[in-house]
């Protein structure tokens, strides 16, 4: 699904992921930012001074978090209400300190573990810039790479994805990449000239983003979707290649994982193969033998596993 526009809505009141009801009161037609909700705008294109008021759920990474808070009062008129808040341990305790370093003067409570930072825009801001450049999308040398913080594993390849590229064979046919980050799993099932076309799927809108500049390659489709949700118009693909996720918002949730085990059986022909790699201790064994007919232990080495599972 493509990025609304921020141009095709006349509304100057915006929100940034989902912050909890009982805690920010977000008006019903406030039009959604967050890259990891498909379909939403793109805070980098909001007008700067155009909006009345955003209502923010502050991401949990430092650079992250200051990016989103510069864009914020970058969009934001002067006078305009910015409300910025963030479960205490996942960098709600720094936000009021880093709204002070841009020039403001945040009101700060605390409310069901959270901090809450409420202020209105002043007429000067400092240093928001060097936070927008630091957060916004860059090429990495140690993976020689497009990428941008907050993207899963933004800043290094990480072990589960390096077990299965590692035990990953020549693959051909019609595939798809599910949660397909970077594009590093596609790059290495693209190698091989027998793959015919490669479908990368990722719920992050910058994940896909960069996955444009980095993958590079005719035969890749890019969607930006949501896995779980389901409706991906895909069938009878020969294989699929994933590394699941399994937090969500902070939390363990290993129901993403089996989703995505479901996703990929409904979306392989008969014998088609999946490759999945994922934490030892993640328990994909059981929807792995119910969705599929075959389903074999490849490599498990430093924490992680690796499955080869046939429709």
């Amino acid at each position: 699904m493509p990025a609304m526009s921020f141009s095709d809505a006349s509304l100057s009141e915006a929100v940034y992921g989902q912050p909890p009801l009982e805690l920010a009161e977000v008006p019903d037609d406030a039009v959604q930012l967050s890259p990891l909700i498909p379909g939403s705008a793109r805070l980098e294109d909001v007008a700067p001074a155009s909006l009345e008021r955003l209502d923010i759920l502050a991401p949990a990474g430092t650079i992250e978090r200051r990016y989103v808070l510069a864009l914020a009062l970058r969009a934001l008129r002067p006078g305009g209400r910015l409300t910025a808040l963030a479960p205490k341990d996942r960098g709600g305790a720094r936000i009021a300190k880093e709204l002070a370093a841009f020039g403001c003067v945040p009101t700060e409570s605390a409310r069901r573990h959270h901090r809450i930072s409420v202020l209105d825009r002043p007429e000067t801001l400092t240093n928001l810039e060097e936070a927008i450049g630091e957060g916004g999308p860059r090429h990495i040398d140690n993976l020689a790479l497009c990428t941008q913080a907050g993207i899963f594993s933004y800043d290094r390849l990480d072990p589960g994805s390096a077990l299965l590229l590692a035990n990953l064979p020549p693959l051909s046919g019609r595939g798809a990449d599910f949660g397909s980050g970077l594009g590093i799993l596609a790059r290495a099932v693209l190698a091989s000239q027998k793959v015919t076309e490669l479908t990368l799927i990722d719920i992050d809108r910058r994940a896909v983003e960069m996955a444009a500049r980095n993958v590079g390659d005719p035969r890749a489709i890019l969607r930006w979707a949501d896995i779980r949700a389901g409706g991906l118009g895909l069938a009878r693909l020969d294989f699929v290649v994933m590394n699941p996720p399994f937090h969500d918002g902070g939390s363990e949730d290993q129901a993403l994982g089996q989703s995505f085990i479901t996703r990929a059986a409904e979306a392989l022909r008969p014998g088609g193969i999946l490759w999945l790699t994922a934490n030892t201790h993640l328990p994909y064994e059981a929807p792995l033998n119910a969705a599929f007919k075959a389903v074999a232990l490849k490599a498990s080495a430093g924490g992680y596993k690796v499955y080869e599972a046939r429709r």
